[in-house]
């Protein structure tokens, strides 16, 4: 019984050690696990804030590279500016028997030029931030005389004559707007050239086509866009009107020789014109459609991708709805976008396409000259001068 007593209180004895041994153990556990999972919580906020800054500094990274890789709206200017500098300064002679001049003042290329409605003057405008002022007595001579504006912080795109020849607009490359410099003397009485006034910047589109209107009517000037927006502007740059052509989007617009109409065309298949109306007092009244010229398949840029040109009859009595009428068409081989001139009396159209130059005849769909390789880059501005087509006929 003894012998059993005590076997029993052994039992009874390690049987408590192993309880208590493994009541220690759960509570040891249990407080690794607690330690473990508290540490595991301290620890998470850290990491993922070192997580976080991670894919901070990684966004940073890749938005750095973006910047980089981006290139701006005149940065890409510069570089085509650039290029066209390197092209202009490849030596390139031209010579024909009917050339009379080359005027060779500006330091970057040519981009637009104007006749004086008078006939006795040519104002040029380059990216070399100039506007040259000609006499074109002297294109036949050997030395040029010239007068010099300065387009300060920019360069003119357009440049237009007023009906008076005393001043000139030029649309700004960088400030997208029309400024106008007026022609005069200076206290010394030599003549000079100073900006009068600049108009607000009304758009973000770049002016694709500039014109002055002017008469007995009234005076305005125009600006158009590379969309479908037209404004017509007072001389004081106050805004009269805006037009939209719904044209998709603009290739040329200008000012009729008169004075009274607006015309444009683009990513449609005619020609749209308006009528800017005054009072009799000389006030602003309204802008109102006019008319249309229809008739090319494809484009309109006066000259068509549809390889034909139209001369058109617009002298009829459109406020009683009747529409022009089409005097001719001519074919003309289309290589790409084209320029096209009208002379005064309209007998003779002049076509520039690339870097040569076609003019044709109204009594014949060929052309009755041709001039190859012009220039050494594309064509920029095509004009019929009044006094020398007359002498050249």
């Amino acid at each position: 019984m003894d012998g059993d007593v005590a076997a029993k209180s052994g039992k009874d004895q390690l049987f408590s050690v192993l309880i208590v041994t493994l009541a220690i153990g759960a509570v040891v556990g249990l407080l690794m696990l607690m330690f473990g999972y508290g540490s595991s919580l301290l620890s998470n906020p850290k990491d993922d804030s070192e997580d976080d800054e991670e894919d901070e500094k990684t966004k940073k990274d890749k938005n750095s590279k973006s910047k980089q890789n981006q290139v701006t709206k005149k940065q890409l200017k510069a570089l085509a500016m650039k290029e066209s500098k390197q092209q202009g300064n490849k030596k390139h002679n031209f010579d024909h028997p009917l050339l009379v001049t080359s005027l060779k003042e500006h330091s970057q290329n040519i981009l637009n030029f104007d006749f004086s409605i008078n006939g006795k003057y040519l104002a040029s405008c380059s990216e070399d931030r100039t506007v040259r002022l000609w006499s074109i007595k002297d294109f036949k001579e050997k030395q040029h005389k010239t007068m010099r504006g300065n387009v300060e912080y920019d360069h003119a795109t357009r440049v237009k004559f007023s009906p008076d020849c005393k001043a000139y607009i030029v649309s700004l490359a960088n400030g997208n707007c029309i400024r106008v410099y007026k022609i005069g003397k200076k206290e010394d009485g030599s003549a000079g050239i100073s900006p009068a006034v600049e108009f607000e910047k009304k758009t973000d589109n770049d002016i694709i086509g500039i014109g002055v209107g002017s008469g007995s009517h009234g005076n305005f000037i125009m600006s158009a866009y590379n969309n479908t927006t037209i404004h017509i502007w007072d001389t004081r740059g106050e805004l009269l009107s805006t037009i939209d052509t719904h044209q998709m989007s603009h290739n040329h617009a200008a000012v009729s020789p008169c004075g009274r109409f607006v015309a444009s065309c683009g990513f449609t298949p005619d020609v749209k014109i308006f009528e800017v109306v005054f009072d009799k007092s000389g006030g602003f009244k309204e802008v109102k459609r006019a008319m249309d010229l229809k008739g090319h398949k494809l484009a309109v840029a006066t000259v068509s991708k549809d390889g034909t040109w139209k001369l058109w009859d617009t002298n009829v009595e459109f406020h009683n709805n009747q529409d022009p009428y089409l005097l001719f068409t001519g074919n003309h081989d289309y290589t790409m976008h084209s320029l096209i001139a009208l002379s005064a009396d309209a007998h003779a159209v002049a076509i520039a396409s690339g870097i040569s130059v076609s003019v044709y005849s109204i009594q014949s769909e060929a052309p009755e000259e041709k001039f190859n390789e012009v220039h050494a880059v594309t064509a920029s501005a095509l004009v019929i001068s009044i006094c020398l087509y007359s002498k050249l006929k």
